[in-house]
C-alpha cells in the first residue's frame, strides 16, 4: 500500500510529524517549544514509495533524519521558546563568579552588563543572583537548588567553565526553566598533549631520574627505558581525546589500535587506527590509554580480572577518570610485573592520601590532574563558555546544553510512561550488541492510532538516544542535545510511524528499536532482517518487554534480567530456579515465549545481579543453548 516518506534537513533533527510547521488548529505539542530561524528554513523534501503495512489501512511515515555541518547552505538554527531572547531595551547582567580567562570576559563584555565577583559564599551569591540574567563557574562555586530559588525566574542560562556539572543542581535548572551549558571541547589539545607526555616521560623514566639526580645519584644503567616505534598502543575511548593521542602516537611510529562501542570505524581508518573488541586490545597492547568516562558501566572496569589478561609487561596511562581504574588492583599488577609502569594524572580521591602505596610506588609517575591545566586551554575554555551563554541569552539552543528546557506539565504527564519505555528500550538494545565495529544505524518503529500530527516523537527519540549512549559516555542526553550527541557518535536514527487499530487514547501502542550492521551476544534477539530488534510497550502503566527478535515475551523492563534460549520441554524453569535459589538470588518473575520450531525464550527477573559461578552454572544447563544477563 501507499506510504509518504518525508526528509527533513536540520541541524536538529526534525520531528516524525509530515509537517515542521503544524496547521494552527493542530494541538499543542513539544514542537510548538522549538522554532527554527527564519533565514534559514528547513528544507523537505516529499517522496513516494510502496510498502508492506501494518494493516491495509495503516500508513507509514518514514522520517529519515539527516545532520548537516555549520557550512551547509541547508543548515538552519533551532530556537527553543523557553529561553527568550532578551529584549533590545533590556541589556543582560552577566555574574562570573570565578575566575575565567580575559578572551571570555571581552566576549561578555561585547554583550551585556559583566559583573565579576569572586569568592562569594552562599549567602552571598544567594542575594545577587536576583539581579542576573546569567551565571558563570567553574568547579568552586555551588549552584544549588537555594540559588535557583533565589533567582526568582530572572536567571535564564547557567555556563559552567569546564566539562564537569557535579557542582550545579541540574534537576532544579530544568524545573526553574534555566539551560546549563558547558565547554566540553576547548581542553581536548591540551589533555591529549598531556597523555602523550605521560606516555613519553614514563617509557624513558623521566620522573624517576630526575628525583635521582636531585637526590645526588648517578644510576644510567637502572633508568634504562623502552622505546616507542613499532610498540603497539590501545586507546581506550576514540572520543575528541582519544582520536587526538591516536594522531600523535602514530607520529611517534607506534601501531595504534582503540575500543570504543560508538566510534565510526571509517573515522578511525581516516587516522590509521583499527577498531577492536575490548578483550583484543588489552590483550595485544605494549601501552594503553585510558580516554574512558566514568560510568557506572566503566567504574574500576581495569580490575583484577582485566589486568590478568594484559600482555606481561604493559603499560599504563591515565588521564581520563581516576575511577576507571581499582587502585589497589593496579597495585598488585605492578607488585606482580604485568603492569611494568603506570603515569597517572587522575585519581579516585583527589588529592590522592599521603601514603597511598600507588602514590608511593617506584614505577608509577604522577601528575595532579594537570590534564587541561595549559594557557591556551585556560582562553579556550573562556571563550567557548562565554559564546555559549551569549548564545543562550540571545534565545539559541546551545550544543553544549546539558539539559532540557521546560516541557508543558501536560505533554509529560501523558509521555512520561512512554518516556521510561524508550530509554530502558534503547539501554536493553545497547547491552544485546557485541563486536568492536560501534553502533551506527538505529531505525525506531511507533505504532499508534493517533494522527502524525497529535504525536511529536522528539523527547522518545531523546530517550531511545540516552539509553543507548549513556551507559558507557559521559554525555547528558536530553531534549535539547540528542540529536547532537548522537551526531557525534556517528549515530544515524531513523524513524517510522505505523498507523494501528488501537485507542487513540493512548499516544503510542507499541515502539520497537532496530540496531544495524552489528553482532549480537544473544543470537535470538536478531530478526529475520539481520537486525537486532526489540519492542515494547506502557501495560498498567509500566514498561514491558513484549517482542525479542522472532520471540513474542510479556516482561516487565524494572531491575536485572536473565534471558536465556532453550528446546522447550519441561523442567527447565525449575533447572534454572534452583541454581538461582541456591545462590540466594531472589527471582522477581519468570516467562516464557515459544516458537513453531519447539524453541522457547525463558525471560527472569532477578533483584540482584547473579555473580559470575551463577551464570556459568546456568549456561551448562542441558538444553538451555544461549543466555544473557541484561542490567535494566
Amino acid at each position: 500500500m501507499a506510504s509518504s516518506s518525508i526528509k527533513a534537513i536540520s541541524p536538529f533533527k526534525a520531528s516524525s510529524s509530515p509537517s515542521t510547521q503544524p496547521p494552527s488548529s493542530s494541538k499543542p505539542s513539544l514542537l510548538s517549544f522549538l522554532h527554527t530561524s527564519s533565514s534559514n528554513p528547513i528544507s523537505l523534501k516529499l517522496s513516494h514509495s510502496h510498502s508492506h503495512a501494518h494493516n491495509s489501512h495503516s500508513h507509514s511515515f518514514l522520517i529519515t533524519n539527516v545532520l548537516k555541518t555549520a557550512d551547509s547552505s541547508e543548515t538552519s538554527v533551532s530556537k527553543s521558546q523557553n529561553l527568550k531572547p532578551t529584549s533590545s531595551d533590556s541589556t543582560p547582567t552577566i555574574l562570573v563568579s570565578e575566575k575565567l580567562g580575559e578572551a571570555g570576559l571581552q566576549v561578555l563584555r561585547g554583550f551585556g552588563n559583566l559583573e565579576c565577583a569572586y569568592n562569594l559564599s552562599p549567602e552571598e551569591l544567594c542575594a545577587k543572583i536576583s539581579t542576573c540574567d546569567a551565571l558563570i563557574v567553574r568547579s568552586g562555586t555551588k549552584v544549588t537548588r537555594q540559588v535557583f530559588e533565589a533567582a526568582k525566574g530572572r536567571l535564564k542560562v547557567v555556563g559552567r567553565a569546564g566539562v564537569g556539572i557535579d557542582n550545579v543542581d541540574l534537576q532544579a535548572a530544568t524545573e526553574f526553566g534555566c539551560l546549563v551549558v558547558n565547554a566540553p571541547t576547548a581542553n581536548t589539545v591540551a589533555a591529549a598533549e598531556h597523555g602523550i607526555a605521560l606516555l613519553t616521560a614514563m617509557s624513558r623514566n623521566v620522573a624517576q631520574a630526575d628525583a635521582s639526580i636531585k637526590a645526588g645519584k648517578w644510576l644510567r644503567n637502572k633508568y634504562v627505558g623502552v622505546s616507542l616505534v613499532g610498540k603497539t598502543l590501545a586507546v581506550m575511548g576514540f572520543g575528541k581525546v582519544g582520536s587526538e593521542v591516536a594522531r600523535r602516537a602514530k607520529g611517534l611510529g607506534m601501531n595504534v589500535i582503540s575500543h570504543d562501542p560508538y566510534a565510526p570505524a571509517d573515522r578511525a581508518r581516516a587516522v590509521g587506527v583499527d577498531l577492536v573488541s575490548f578483550e583484543q586490545a588489552i590483550a595485544t597492547a605494549d601501552f594503553i590509554s585510558l580516554h574512558m568516562p566514568l560510568t557506572p558501566a566503566t567504574a574500576k572496569v581495569f580490575n583484577d580480572e582485566t589486568f590478568a589478561k594484559m600482555k606481561k609487561g604493559v603499560r599504563i596511562i591515565n588521564v581520563a577518570r581516576g575511577g576507571v581504574i581499582d587502585e589497589d588492583a593496579l597495585v598488585r599488577a605492578l607488585e606482580s610485573g604485568v603492569v611494568a609502569q603506570a603515569a597517572l594524572d587522575v585519581f579516585t580521591e583527589e588529592p590522592p592520601p599521603k601514603d597511598s602505596k600507588l602514590v608511593q610506588h617506584e614505577n608509577v609517575t604522577l601528575t595532579p590532574h594537570l590534564g587541561a591545566s595549559t594557557k591556551e586551554a585556560q582562553e579556550g575554555v573562556a571563550i567557548e563558555i562565554a559564546e555559549a551563554v551569549v548564545g543562550a541569552l540571545k534565545g539559541e539552543l546551545s550544543a553544549t546544553a546539558v539539559n532540557a528546557p521546560m516541557v508543558p506539565p501536560e505533554v509529560l504527564s501523558e509521555l512520561s510512561p512512554y518516556v521510561v519505555l524508550a530509554e530502558k528500550l534503547g539501554k536493553l538494545a545497547v547491552q544485546l550488541v557485541a563486536g568492536g565495529n560501534g553502533i551506527t544505524s538505529v531505525r525506531v518503529v511507533y505504532k499508534s492510532a493517533r494522527d502524525p500530527d497529535d504525536l511529536d516523537t522528539r523527547l522518545l527519540r531523546a530517550m531511545i538516544t540516552k539509553g543507548i549512549i549513556e551507559p558507557i559516555s559521559a554525555s547528558f542526553i536530553n531534549l535539547v542535545n540528542a540529536d547532537f550527541v548522537a551526531k557525534q557518535k556517528g549515530l544515524r536514527i531513523s524513524e517510522e510511524r505505523v498507523a494501528v487499530d488501537s485507542s487513540p487514547g493512548f499516544p503510542v501502542d507499541s515502539i520497537q528499536v532496530q540496531i544495524y550492521n552489528v553482532e549480537s551476544k544473544f543470537a535470538s534477539s536478531v530478526s529475520e532482517s539481520g537486525s537486532i530488534s526489540i519492542e515494547g510497550k506502557v501495560k498498567y502503566g509500566e514498561p514491558h518487554l513484549t517482542c525479542l527478535g522472532s520471540f513474542g515475551v510479556d516482561v516487565s523492563l524494572e531491575g536485572n534480567l536473565i534471558l536465556c534460549r532453550q528446546v522447550d520441554q519441561p523442567g527447565m524453569i525449575g533447572r534454572v530456579g534452583n541454581i538461582l535459589g541456591n545462590d540466594n538470588v531472589n527471582v522477581s518473575f519468570m516467562s516464557v515465549g515459544r516458537t513453531v520450531q519447539k524453541k522457547a525464550l525463558m525471560a527472569i527477573g532477578v533483584d540482584e545481579e547473579p555473580n559470575k559461578r551463577t551464570l556459568e552454572k546456568i549456561g551448562k544447563v542441558p538444553d538451555i543453548e544461549e543466555f544473557v544477563f541484561l542490567n535494566l
